[in-house]
Parts: C-alpha cells; sequence; structure tokens
C-alpha cells in the first residue's frame, strides 16, 4: 500500500513504521491517523512482518495534535449538537492507538526529541519504548484545556503506576530522558538516533528470531491478563499451548535443541 503520511519497509521479518508528516512534526491529524492505523492493521496481516518498529522521519517524535486540523472539524465552540457527534468524528484518533495495542506483532517505539500529547498516547499503545538521550515527554492536554482520551489515562498507569501518571497528568510539564527511564516508561536510553535505531532494531532481531505463533501468543496473553484474575490468564496461557504444542515450530525447536543449532521459525 501507498501512504501519504507513512512509510512503511519490511526486510528479514522485521518491519519499519516510519511517521512521516514531517513538515508539521509528525502533528496528528484525522487522514494522518487513518493511514496509521491502515498500515498498522496490514503489517498485523503480514506473515512477513514478525515485529514492527516504530519511528519518525521528522526532527521530533511527535508534536501532538494538529489544532489547526481538530479546528476544522467545526467541534470547538460549536453547540451541543455538534459535540453530539464528537466521537464519530475523532474516531481515527482513537483508532490509531487502539491498533496499536491490538496488532498482532509486537510494536517497538523508537522515539527522538519531542513526544507530546498524542505521541505520549501512541507510544503508551506499544509493547517496548526507547529514546534518545534528547528525548522529552509531556503529557499536555491539560496544558491546552483538554482531558486526555486517546487511551493515555487508561495505559500508562499499568507502565508507570498510578502516581506517576497522575503527576504527568495534572502538571503537563516536559521529562526528560532520564526521568522517564527512571519511571519505566522507557526501556533503554540511547545518546543518538543512530545508536537508538540500532538498539531498536537488534531488539526486533531478537523477538524476530523466536518461534512468531509463540510470541504473538505471549502478547494476547499479556494484553488480556492486564485486566483478567490471575488465574483467568493463566487458563488462556494454556488454552494457546494446548493449540501451539502441535505446531511445527514446536518440533523445529525440539530438533535444532538436539542437533545444538539455531531454530528456523516459520510460524506454523
Amino acid at each position: 500500500m501507498s501512504y501519504q503520511f507513512i512509510e512503511v519497509t519490511v526486510e528479514n521479518t522485521v518491519a519499519t513504521l516510519a511517521l512521516n508528516r514531517t513538515e508539521s512534526l509528525n502533528a496528528l491529524t484525522i487522514a494522518f491517523a487513518e493511514e496509521m492505523t491502515a498500515a498498522v492493521k496490514d503489517l498485523s496481516a503480514r506473515e512477513d512482518a514478525r515485529v514492527i518498529v516504530l519511528k519518525s522521519n521528522a526532527r521530533i517524535f511527535c508534536s501532538g495534535l494538529d489544532l489547526k486540523d481538530f479546528m476544522k472539524l467545526g467541534l470547538l465552540g460549536g453547540g451541543a449538537k455538534k459535540s453530539f457527534y464528537f466521537y464519530d468524528r475523532v474516531r481515527p484518533l482513537f483508532d490509531c492507538c487502539n491498533v496499536l495495542e491490538e496488532c498482532r506483532k509486537p510494536v517497538i517505539a523508537a522515539v527522538h526529541g519531542l513526544c507530546v500529547g498524542g505521541g505520549l498516547d501512541i507510544i503508551s499503545a506499544c509493547d517496548i519504548r526507547l529514546c534518545t538521550e534528547d528525548a522529552s515527554f509531556s503529557l499536555r492536554e491539560a496544558a491546552v484545556g483538554f482531558v486526555a482520551d486517546m487511551g493515555v489515562l487508561q495505559r500508562l498507569p499499568h507502565i508507570i503506576g498510578q502516581g506517576f501518571t497522575r503527576e504527568m497528568a495534572y502538571t503537563a510539564r516536559f521529562y526528560s530522558a532520564r526521568e522517564v527511564e527512571r519511571m519505566g516508561l522507557v526501556n533503554t536510553v540511547y545518546p543518538d538516533q543512530a545508536a537508538l535505531m540500532d538498539g531498536a532494531m537488534k531488539l526486533a532481531r531478537q523477538i524476530a528470531d523466536n518461534a512468531p505463533l509463540a510470541v504473538m501468543g505471549t502478547k494476547e496473553v499479556l494484553n488480556y491478563s492486564r485486566t483478567a484474575p490471575i488465574l483467568d490468564g493463566m487458563a488462556k496461557a494454556i488454552e494457546k499451548n494446548a493449540m501451539f504444542l502441535t505446531s511445527k515450530d514446536i518440533k523445529e525447536a525440539a530438533s535444532a535443541f538436539v542437533e545444538k543449532r539455531k531454530p528456523d521459525f516459520k510460524g506454523e
């Protein structure tokens, strides 16, 4: 597929999805969000993509919502009737975050520069987050008169806890890479963009080398278990394994162990 605001490449089972609305610093519009959703859905279904690295081609990661685009919708100060249809009009913004969480493949967010508002919503829906030393993060909505509604208030407490989430949401200030690393928002901080992408691709390669059905099943169980009781989460994992025990990948893993070689998983 071809996109106006997204660049997608797949090489050796690792997909790279680049936010490419560079002239607007990846400010989120409805059209941009729709393309992002379509791209992630496509990669989720592709057998040649086992893991996704989400990056930015702009000089920052994301500047948040494009307020000019938002105003064009005619919802600001437009009265109760227009507000009634608010969700339908802006649903693509919610979808572009939800689709990352729902994607069957793990998604690694590689962040450089500013990651503001909707950008934080996006990366909180990813599986793993990495960033550069110069990265800066802000849950910005309270500073511009909104309540964050793209999922960050629901997802972030599971990543950094209630205390840090509330601090970020209430203050709307900018947090440095080292601050969010201590919070647990990012796994690793890299000195520059080149090192960031090297680290992201190395991590992606490590994931892609594992049995793809098992990795996808693990993501599904982790997502399910976040809100399910422990025993229900365990039952979901057992259900997955009952299916995977008949897979060709299980046989390949056993053969590779006996033959003392690296397994070659096919996702079958």
